[in-house]
């Protein structure tokens, strides 16, 4: 409730009042300045501001969401009026950033159906590959060419490691070999005649 003033030509003063058993409390004078003890504003400190200046939503859920479609809250007629500078620039960063990502995804999506028909285009019969552009192809060809050389380089190794086993089954190293280990003495044959292919193919 707040205290009744009465000001006159000689200063301010806080009227007086009758008590509950009939009796008259004087009026006081106030200086310039007094708030009286019940109008003092209670004190918050700033974590306590901070949460009152926040919106009552629940956790999670935006401001967009609260406001029903064609307002915005954000955004005044004017633009951004309530945001600070780096707020905007956040602002303008966050939505750079969402542009961004959407170019990237399209780009992807591009890429993949042109891959799609790519790879749907060789298989059907009789239809002879060709490269959608003229830089394509040199790099097609380097590409199946290391592929040659890695795929050389393993059945070397391969090759090699069959002859290592072959070694120790003949000086007794083995006496008894396994199951696996006949399976890859016996692929030796097929294993020279593909590597002898390959590098014809070179």
């Amino acid at each position: 409730m707040a205290t009744p003033y009465v000001t006159d030509e000689t200063g301010k003063y806080i009227a007086s009042t009758q008590r509950p058993d009939g009796t008259w409390r004087k009026q006081r004078r106030v200086k310039e300045g007094y708030v009286p003890q019940e109008e003092v504003p209670v004190y918050e400190n700033k974590y306590v501001k901070f949460f009152k200046s926040k919106p009552e939503l629940p956790p999670g859920l935006s401001l967009e969401a609260a406001v029903p479609p064609g307002k915005q809250p954000g955004k005044a007629e004017g633009g951004e009026s309530g945001l600070s500078k780096a707020a905007k620039r956040n602002l303008k960063r966050k939505e750079k950033r969402k542009q961004q990502q959407e170019k990237g995804e399209r780009e992807t999506d591009e890429l993949s159906h042109s891959l799609e028909k790519v790879s749907l285009g060789g298989d059907a019969p009789g239809a002879a590959p060709q490269p959608a552009c003229g830089t394509q192809g040199p790099a097609d060809g380097e590409a199946a060419a290391s592929e040659k050389a890695k795929k050389i380089k393993s059945l070397r190794k391969k090759l090699r490691q069959v002859e290592e086993l072959q070694q120790r089954l003949d000086s007794g190293e083995i006496k008894q070999p396994t199951k696996e280990q006949l399976e890859k003495l016996g692929r030796r044959k097929a294993l020279e005649e593909e590597l002898q292919d390959l590098e014809l193919d070179l």
